[in-house]
């Protein structure tokens, strides 16, 4: 039986992949949480860190309740295709994650853009204003 392998491999190839995404999101959503909270680093960088947090407690504990299986795993062909069902599952997880954060972060800069007082108003799309512009 190759459960134990397979167990392993799963944890080490889901958490690693976690780690992965977890860090690329942390690094490069801090520049667009500190446009969303309007130049404030210290808060952008706490809510990024927490953000993360929830992140890795989300998506271990899902690799964590994934883990068991009743499915029989006597050879190598059986432990890679449950091994790339049990993968294939977390990185839809982290997918769906990815962008349900996308949208709450989307919904937080829009928020932040319209509370700001000096903002101008925003421009209608070009192919609007041309179209206005042609004399009829």
């Amino acid at each position: 039986m190759f459960i134990l392998e397979t167990y392993s491999l799963y944890l080490v190839i889901s958490i690693a992949v976690t780690i992965w995404v977890a860090r690329t999101l942390h690094k490069n959503g801090r520049a667009f949480l500190i446009d969303a909270f309007q130049g404030n680093d210290t808060i952008a960088d706490s809510v990024n860190h927490l953000l993360v947090a929830g992140f890795y407690l989300l998506n271990v504990g899902w690799i964590v309740v994934t883990l068991r299986t009743q499915q029989e795993v006597n050879t190598g062909r059986a432990l890679m295709e449950l091994l790339s069902d049990k993968v294939g599952l977390v990185l839809l997880v982290l997918g769906l994650l990815h962008f349900c954060n996308l949208i709450a972060f989307s919904r937080m800069r829009r928020s932040a853009l319209d509370r700001r007082p000096n903002a101008p108003p925003p421009l209608r799309p070009s192919s609007v204003r041309q179209s206005q512009e042609q004399p009829i």
